[in-house]
C-alpha cells in the first residue's frame, strides 16, 4: 500500500511539473499569445479597411464620405503601431483592399457632368445607377487619407503615380476650393516624397507655374497662398539635397517665375534646413513662406531674407 502511494504521489508531482511548463511565463505559452494578438490585429485592419472601402465605392456621397472617414480614422489609430504600420502595408498588396485605387476611381477623378439620359435608358429593364457627384467636405477627405496612405506605406506612392495622381491633384488645386486646395497641397507633398516617378510628373504638367500662379494670385485665399509658398519651400530643398533629382530643371523654373535674386537665395536657404530642430524649421519656413508672398504681392525691389 505504501509503495501505491508514493507511486501515485510521483505522478502527481510529475503532472505539476508538466502544468508549471506550460505556465503563462514560458515560451511557448509567450508564443502563442503573441499569435493570438497578431491574428487579433489583422483580423481588425482587414475588418476596418473592408469597411471602409465598401462605402467608399458607393453611388452616394454621404455613403462615400462615411467610408472615407472609417479609413481616415483607422489611419490615424495604426499611424503610433510599428506592428499595425506593418500589416497595412502588407494589406496594400492585396487587391481587394488597395485604398488609392479607390478614392482615385470613385471620388477624385469623377466626373462632375451629369449623366446623359436616351431613350434606351429609360425603356431599358435594368435600373440606370446614377452616382451623386463628389462634393466638398468627400473631396477634402480623400485627399487626406491618400495623405495618410502615401505617409505610412511608399507602395502607395506607386499605386497613386499608376492614377495619374499629379495630374488629378493639380486640377483639384486650381479649380476646387479652400479646404480642398489646403489637402490638395499636404497630398502633393506625400506623394511626391521619396518618388522619383510623381516627382518626374509634376514637371512634365509645370506644377511648378501653378504653384507659382496660386503664390501670385491676390485674389487668392491668404492662407493658401502661404501654404504654396511652404510647399514650394520644401520642395526646392527636397531637391537640392539630391545628387541628381528628377526635377533638375526646377532651378530654371524658379529663375524665371520668381527673378534670379531671389531664386538664388531661396535656393541657398534651403541648404541649411539640417541645422535647426524641426520646431525651429518650421517656424522658420511659416517666417519665410509670409515673406515670399509679400515680395511676390508687392513687388518689392529686394528679396525677402529667407533662411533655414
Amino acid at each position: 500500500m505504501q509503495g501505491e502511494e508514493k507511486e501515485r504521489q510521483k505522478k502527481e508531482k510529475e503532472r505539476l511539473g508538466g502544468s508549471r511548463q506550460e505556465s503563462p511565463s514560458s515560451p511557448a505559452v509567450a508564443e502563442l499569445m503573441t499569435s493570438l494578438k497578431r491574428e487579433r490585429l489583422h483580423r481588425e485592419v482587414t475588418l476596418a479597411l473592408r469597411t471602409g472601402l465598401r462605402d467608399a465605392r458607393a453611388n452616394f456621397s454621404f455613403l462615400r464620405i462615411r467610408g472615407l472617414r472609417t479609413i481616415l480614422s483607422f489611419l490615424r489609430s495604426v499611424a503610433d503601431s510599428d506592428s499595425a504600420i506593418r500589416l497595412f502595408r502588407q494589406t496594400q498588396s492585396i487587391p481587394d483592399l488597395q485604398v488609392v485605387p479607390v478614392i482615385f476611381q470613385n471620388t477624385l477623378r469623377q466626373s462632375k457632368s451629369d449623366p446623359v439620359l436616351n431613350l434606351d435608358c429609360i425603356l431599358s429593364v435594368e435600373p440606370m445607377q446614377i452616382t451623386s457627384p463628389a462634393t466638398d467636405s468627400e473631396v477634402t477627405l480623400a485627399l487626406r487619407v491618400l495623405e495618410g496612405c502615401c505617409l505610412l506605406n511608399k507602395e502607395s506612392n506607386v499605386l497613386a503615380h499608376q492614377q495619374k495622381a499629379i495630374k488629378v491633384l493639380l486640377t483639384i488645386l486650381l479649380t476646387r476650393g479652400v479646404l480642398e486646395q489646403g489637402a490638395c497641397l499636404d497630398a502633393l507633398i506625400a506623394i511626391m516624397l521619396d518618388s522619383s516617378a510623381n516627382q518626374t510628373d509634376f514637371e512634365a504638367c509645370r506644377g511648378i507655374d501653378k504653384i507659382t500662379e496660386l503664390i501670385k494670385n491676390k485674389q487668392a485665399d491668404e492662407n493658401i497662398r502661404l501654404k504654396s509658398a511652404e510647399f514650394l519651400l520644401l520642395l526646392i530643398g527636397h531637391v537640392n539635397v539630391r545628387d541628381r533629382p528628377p526635377m533638375a530643371g526646377i532651378h530654371s523654373d524658379i529663375r524665371r517665375l520668381l527673378g534670379e535674386k531671389c531664386a538664388s537665395l531661396i535656393w541657398a536657404a534651403s541648404q541649411f534646413g539640417s541645422t535647426l530642430d524641426p520646431e525651429q524649421r518650421l517656424t522658420a519656413l511659416h517666417i519665410q513662406a509670409g515673406e515670399l508672398t509679400a515680395y511676390v504681392s508687392y513687388s518689392s525691389p529686394q528679396c525677402p531674407k529667407l533662411y533655414f
